[in-house]
């Protein structure tokens, strides 16, 4: 069995590899190709699933509980801020630049590199089920959420994430609401009291105040933002309707559903719809032994607003990865090479206490 060191200098070669090959949401068939090869050449068995890799621990025992570690292998498009070329992995001040290295290649390369540690591994308390998996920036349907029927039964999952390595217990969940203010359309040089634009002025208001009741000691309040507004074809005609695009960022006090209930019923738009219920708000347990094991090796727990494919997990997740989430999408994306070599050996440390 190769040393933690060895695993560290081949997750890091293997993230390189994986930022000079583009992966697009549903293009990541090179990118899956490349981890079938590393895991190949680490004498682990794997399944592929559409873009999905996939492995379980050689001493699989179906009377025993199962632990995803889980992080995806493709990455949004480079923004047009970027000064360094986005497919060249290129290394300076100990920072590992560019796209998808923080988000999420260093959480990925880092949970298989901890997975190949343990894979060989006689008598663990937990199953390991490792998936590198496609599409979660475009929340796709070939990705994780793909894979659970695929996938032995999970009874908890780490998700591989930039959060500097400390516990993200929570995630706020995501609805996206497509709303309509209607007026009477009519040409500009003539009076109009009922300017479907100047209505949408104390709608815009009431998405602005709107206060939900319910507040999480974990994610704070649900956040509704006014995101896009569109209206209009030509200067002098006065618009029918304004449409509006409103993100709301769920705790976990709120299901989805509860969300949509409350806004079709108090919104004053003329229609107000949501694109989808999926994307659940996450949790696990304060007192669940990966966080009190966490705890105990100096991490601190905290509430995440952004969203992962914890989403399409209904059994407790961890969110939990080397990186800032505060890097990602952005230009010159990087993360630091120590952050790599910090990565795994606190996943390490972390497994060792609650599944060795």
């Amino acid at each position: 069995m190769k040393t933690q060191k060895q695993l560290t200098l081949e997750a890091i070669t293997l993230l390189k590899n994986l930022i000079e090959t583009p992966s697009f949401s549903s293009e990541e068939e090179q990118t899956a190709a490349l981890i079938e090869n590393w895991l190949e050449q680490h004498d682990i068995s794997f399944q592929r699933t559409e873009n999905n890799v996939w492995a379980v621990n050689k001493h699989f025992d179906n009377s025993k509980p199962t632990l995803l570690l889980n992080s995806h292998h493709d990455t949004v498009k480079p923004n047009n801020g970027y000064t360094k070329d986005p497919f060249k992995a290129i290394v300076e001040d100990g920072k590992l630049f560019v796209l998808g290295s923080n988000d999420a290649g260093g959480c990925l390369v880092s949970l298989t590199a901890t997975f190949a540690h343990f894979y060989q591994h006689k008598n663990l308390k937990y199953n390991l089920v490792l998936v590198a998996s496609a599409e979660e920036e475009s929340s796709g349907e070939n990705g994780l959420n793909s894979m659970l029927s695929v996938i032995p039964k999970i009874d908890v999952a780490i998700v591989g994430e930039p959060t500097l390595m400390h516990l993200a217990v929570a995630e706020k969940g995501l609805v996206v609401f497509d709303a309509v203010v209607k007026g009477t359309p009519g040409h500009a040089a003539h009076p109009n009291d009922d300017n479907a634009i100047y209505n949408t002025i104390n709608v815009l208001k009431w998405f602005r105040d709107f206060q939900f009741k319910k507040s999480s000691e974990a994610l704070g309040d649900v956040k509704m933002t006014v995101t896009q507004i569109n209206a209009g074809k030509q200067h002098n005609a006065v618009p029918a309707e304004v449409a509006l695009v409103v993100d709301v960022r769920v705790n976990d006090k709120y299901s989805n559903n509860e969300i949509a209930e409350l806004l079709i019923n108090n919104a004053p738009c003329d229609r107000i719809v949501p694109r989808g219920l999926k994307l659940n708000s996450s949790s696990i347990p304060i007192d669940h032994e990966l966080v009190k094991a966490g705890i105990d090796i100096g991490r601190s727990a905290y509430g995440s607003p952004t969203l992962s494919d914890q989403a399409c997990l209904s059994c407790p997740s961890l969110k939990l990865g080397p990186g800032d989430s505060t890097r990602s999408h952005s230009a010159d994306e990087f993360i630091y090479i120590n952050e790599i070599e910090e990565g795994i050996n606190i996943y390490i440390d972390l497994l060792n206490r609650v599944i060795v």
